[in-house]
């Protein structure tokens, strides 16, 4: 107990001098510089580079794999110190939350030395190839082939809503490499360059005006066998295990008062809602004793943050257990759905706050916060489709957690 104490002073004290304000909150009396700035990019820039030195990026994970090698008991210590000063971790993305947990699960030594250490540091970005046109909601009927040519795969297909393809560096993707298997059972999970020859992107515009998800044409793309993650034609295990983590992390960025941020494509910051009725106020205005003047819409509010709150609590529980080694399993489901639901009902409630100003798509008329709320409020249409639409995961309680029969 006494070297856990230790800990937590060193962190604390490396956090807080270390740390910079673009960062973490704010102290008294101090700012941040401006967004975009050259002293902004710097500060983000050493942040990164400090703590990855430190492995602090992915804490519990091995040296030779990038990481700090930390106890779980000095992880769960490092966490509750940067949650004290609201530090935002350096390094996130699909690498990070997605692909780094099915690599320490199912990949060999080799694969593991070679790209958790470049996840853990932030230098590859990767997408996720797993959707397909004719296989959405039935994903086990993708269709994208690869061939075994040598020592390596050829790979003839198409995927698509893949988020940040055209930024990507490199792919995690399903494909299928026995097409006489049943459609669960002929399914590989490869790695790959997205600057192979025969790779070609196409961003899709959304109906929120951005253009975050994907459309990806394999033609005749050459993979290396090594890079064959688990067994094959076994890639259906590790898919829905990701898709877990995967669920997981949704339901924590649309819930449990998730902090606004920048998309990467450089769009303007999603609106922050720590406080909605902060945010409700210059256009509902006060009454004579400080409340939203609007009661119908401010019992909506106090709805939302009541509900907001729990989830958030919910799914901290649920973080904690997954640390302590407790399976969380098919119930990633009910806080995928819950979320998506919650995040639709908060988005609708902020549109009926701030009435046709939250309908403005571009001109002076409208402030910044505004214009991201409008395209806010259209993108979480898209909250009931991703990750599994809302009726998979209704499916997956009903029978995984439930016990229904099918």
């Amino acid at each position: 107990m006494a070297d856990l104490e230790q800990f937590r002073a060193d962190a604390r004290a490396w956090l807080d001098e270390h740390c910079p304000p673009t960062r973490r909150q704010l102290r008294e009396g101090e700012t941040a510089p401006a967004w975009g700035s050259p002293e902004f990019d710097a500060q983000i820039e050493g942040w990164k580079r400090e703590i990855c030195e430190r492995g602090w990026s992915a804490p519990t994970w091995p040296r030779e794999c990038g990481g700090a090698g930390l106890s779980p008991e000095e992880a769960k210590v490092l966490a509750q110190e940067m949650a004290r000063i609201r530090a935002v971790p350096p390094i996130g993305g699909f690498g990070m939350y997605l692909l780094a947990p099915v690599l320490l699960e199912f990949a060999n030594d080799d694969q593991k030395k070679r790209f958790l250490p470049d996840i853990a540091n932030g230098r590859v970005d990767w997408c996720q190839g797993y959707s397909e046109p004719g296989a959405g909601s039935d994903l086990a009927g993708l269709q994208t082939r690869a061939v075994l040519d040598g020592d390596e795969y050829v790979i003839d297909g198409s995927k698509i809503w893949t988020t940040s393809a055209h930024l990507a560096d490199w792919i995690f993707c399903l494909v299928r490499t026995d097409p006489d298997a049943s459609k669960h059972e002929g399914i590989s999970f490869i790695l790959f360059d997205m600057k192979s020859p025969g790779v070609s992107v196409s961003p899709i515009q959304l109906i929120s005006g951005q253009s975050d998800f994907c459309q990806i044409f394999f033609d005749g793309v050459r993979a290396k066998a090594e890079n064959l993650v688990g067994v094959k034609n076994g890639g259906w295990t590790i898919a829905k295990r990701l898709l877990q983590h995967e669920r997981s992390g949704l339901s924590g960025m649309m819930g449990g008062a998730a902090p606004s941020r920048k998309r990467k494509s450089g769009k303007r910051p999603l609106p922050n809602f720590h406080s909605m009725a902060d945010l409700a106020a210059p256009y509902l205005g006060r009454d004579a004793e400080g409340r939203l003047a609007d009661p119908f819409l401010r019992d909506g509010i106090v709805g939302v943050e009541m509900d907001n709150l729990c989830f958030g609590l919910t799914m901290k529980r649920s973080s904690d257990g997954a640390k302590e080694g407790q399976e969380v399993g098919h119930t990633v489901s009910m806080s995928k759905y819950y979320a998506s639901e919650l995040n639709k009902r908060r988005q609708e409630l902020l549109v009926s706050v701030m009435g046709t100003q939250a309908l403005g798509w571009e001109g002076e008329g409208f402030s910044a916060t505004e214009l991201a709320q409008t395209r806010g409020w259209l993108r979480s249409k898209g909250n009931s489709i991703e990750g599994g639409t809302s009726e998979i995961q209704l499916n997956v309680i009903a029978k995984r957690v439930l016990g229904l029969p099918d």
